[in-house]
């Protein structure tokens, strides 16, 4: 199997645009959270690099070998998350008004497309590596990746807890980055058995498991893709998400009626910008108040909500 068996990791990120749990509060420092875990993986895969290239070559294993390398490249993409989420979490600024929360989207997108390369390359060099005798690989090299998918998949748990509630598509993309580390690792294991259990005749076992898993990393590498190009795009949220919020809004005490609601993400954060109707008879200052009641229903809902502005329209009768 050949680099494949990290490449997998920044994929299954579902199609629409994720949002915060209602219920659930979103830690003050969310980007730093983000940024932390993005850390912990970069220190992560450095070990796991070492650790399996020195088993791949002591071990005779290219499986090993080109996870290993892999692994190395993952640490850059880990890297570009913990940069993306510093940028991130820069305070809006005369430029940026709206702050710079897109810069996570924008690192999705090159992590997706570094994949999508990866998974390209992998396929090439597991089919170089079918035709090519060699010998088969030691049997310890499994122990190494039993301990390489515990590793994954405890990290996979950990980050994507962070990334659910947290709502950020650059830490989700982390997160999941460690979970196709597990599953790639697992196909390593399962093509390294066959050729250690089939003998003679069955050594590209472990290649044609890397050559299966590329096909999973390349469609993985199209699920990052495209939520980080709808986040770009401003793809709305869910419409739930929108109804919830035009139902707050209806039971402020003054609101007549709901007109237009719209909601965009920026990073963790979302901007509501939504029309309620309120009587005309009303003074202006009346209005304005019930403007700031129903800004405030709509962010005491939903802690991801970082702005909503209000306009006010006169209603008749």
């Amino acid at each position: 199997m050949t680099f494949a068996a990290a490449t997998l990791r920044s994929a299954l990120v579902p199609g629409t645009t994720e949002i915060p749990p209602t219920a659930q509060a979103r830690p003050n420092n969310g980007y730093g959270q983000g940024a932390q875990l993005a850390l912990l993986g970069v220190v992560v895969n450095v070990a796991l690099a070492a650790v399996k290239i020195t088993a791949g070559v002591l071990g005779h294993c290219y499986a090993l070998i080109a996870d290993g390398i892999e692994s190395t490249l993952d640490i850059f993409g880990s890297l570009l998350i913990w940069f993306a989420l510093k940028v991130a979490s820069e305070p809006p600024d005369e430029t940026h008004p709206y702050g710079h929360g897109k810069a996570e989207p924008v690192a999705s997108v090159a992590v997706a497309l570094l994949v999508l390369a990866a998974a390209f390359g992998l396929a090439v060099q597991s089919l170089h590596e079918i035709i090519t005798p060699h010998h088969a690989p030691a049997p310890f090299t499994l122990l190494v990746l039993v301990g390489v998918i515990v590793a994954k998949e405890t990290l996979f748990r950990k980050v994507g807890k962070a990334a659910e509630s947290l709502g950020s598509t650059a830490v989700r993309t982390d997160a999941w980055h460690h979970r196709s580390d597990a599953i790639t690792s697992l196909g390593a294991f399962i093509g390294i058995s066959i050729a250690l259990l089939g003998g003679k005749g069955w050594e590209p076992a472990d290649d044609w498991a890397a050559l299966f898993t590329c096909g999973i990393i390349g469609y993985n590498g199209w699920r990052l893709l495209i939520p980080a190009l709808r986040e770009i795009m401003d793809t709305a949220p869910p419409k739930a998400f929108e109804e919830g919020v035009r139902a707050e809004a209806a039971t402020v005490p003054g609101v007549v009626e709901v007109e237009k609601c719209r909601v965009r993400k920026m990073g963790i954060d979302l901007y509501v910008d939504i029309h309620v109707g309120v009587s005309a008879d009303l003074s202006v200052r009346e209005g304005h108040r019930i403007a700031h009641a129903v800004k405030d229903a709509i962010r005491a809902r939903n802690p991801a909500v970082a702005d909503a502005l209000v306009h006010i329209e006169p209603v008749e009768g």
